[in-house]
């Protein structure tokens, strides 16, 4: 298949395409995802097949205005409450499925819960009002590989399997969406959106993390956004045979997600430089990567996740009991 590249300006295009049934890889404000219309069986079976994706996953649908939401999702008064202050914006909300929604049952994995978000990315949004209709999208990977934050990451996982990748720069928080279940609220994947973000609104606390044993929202599976080499963590004093991924003012780092230890600054550089670092390590015949401690605070929490994830064991491919 050739794959068609497409400029920011291009969203009117990538939405027509999308409305036809094509899969699209654009930028949000987290990630690049892998579009699809969320109603089309043939097309989400695509992204399955395309990512090499478990099924039990299911995908996160993207809307452009409050009203497409409302018209496949049933939203109660915490969560209405949340996406007036959130929305547009890199949190994902799990609520039930309305009846006669037309979304594909492979989009929600089967369950009567359909996890949707509202991009606040403007090139999203164009692109999302130009397909006129719900759109699945997952990150714009390989399953289980590092999350894309540009086109050209993209590229290298999905160069000839998609029918259009639109460069739209690179996207600007690096993390994906906070998900969170209501009704009590939960957080199922941290993200930018932190839980003091989400207590401070509804005024009261966040529940701990389910211990289900079903997948609910992306983002769960234990091994996750993992790159070719082994991962150790927490690490003060590299091993020789390791690179050193730095955070704050650390001595014989590689890389450094952030010198000056804003958390911020390391969630956009984490996919980017994990990335780059495990390219440097494939080169000098390492494959054996270091991280320095990351604080377990704020969107630090959401950044450990996802390195835990990289570094957790790869045979892992659907937990035991989902975890944080």
């Amino acid at each position: 298949m050739l794959t068609r590249y497409l400029k920011k300006v291009d969203t009117i295009t990538a939405g027509k395409l999308l409305k036809d049934g094509k899969l699209v890889a654009f930028p949000t404000e987290t990630v690049y995802g892998l579009g699809a219309r969320a109603d089309s069986d043939k097309s989400i079976k695509r992204i399955f097949e395309v990512k090499g994706r478990p099924t039990y996953n299911p995908l996160i649908v993207h809307v452009s205005s409050m009203a497409m939401a409302q018209d496949i999702a049933v939203f109660d008064d915490e969560s209405t409450k949340l996406l007036k202050v959130f929305w547009p914006g890199p949190i994902t909300f799990v609520l039930p499925l309305k009846k006669n929604s037309r979304i594909s049952t492979l989009v929600t994995a089967g369950l009567n819960t359909i996890a949707i978000r509202f991009p606040s990315s403007i090139v999203a949004q164009n692109i999302l009002t130009a397909a006129k209709t719900p759109i699945a999208a997952p990150s714009a990977n390989l399953s289980g590989k590092i999350s894309p934050t540009s086109a050209d990451l993209v590229s290298d996982y999905l160069d000839g399997r998609v029918d259009a990748i639109l460069d739209g720069g690179v996207s600007e928080l690096g993390l994906e969406s906070t998900i969170i279940m209501t009704n009590p609220i939960r957080i199922l994947r941290p993200g930018s959106i932190t839980k003091q973000n989400i207590e401070a609104v509804i005024e009261k606390k966040v529940l701990g993390e389910s211990k289900s044993t079903i997948i609910l929202a992306p983002g769960q599976l234990k091994s996750h956004y993992a790159p070719v080499s082994n991962i150790r963590l927490n690490v003060n004093d590299p091993e020789p045979s390791e690179l050193l991924l730095g955070f704050g003012n650390v001595a014989n780092a590689a890389l450094n997600l952030s010198l000056s230890g804003d958390l911020h600054e390391a969630a956009a550089n984490l996919f980017k430089m994990l990335s780059n670092i495990d390219q440097k390590a494939i080169k000098n015949g390492r494959r054996s990567i270091a991280i320095s401690p990351i604080p377990e605070k704020g969107v630090g929490i959401a950044i450990n996740d996802r390195i835990k994830r990289a570094a957790a064991d790869r045979g892992q491919a659907r937990p035991a009991e989902v975890d944080k």
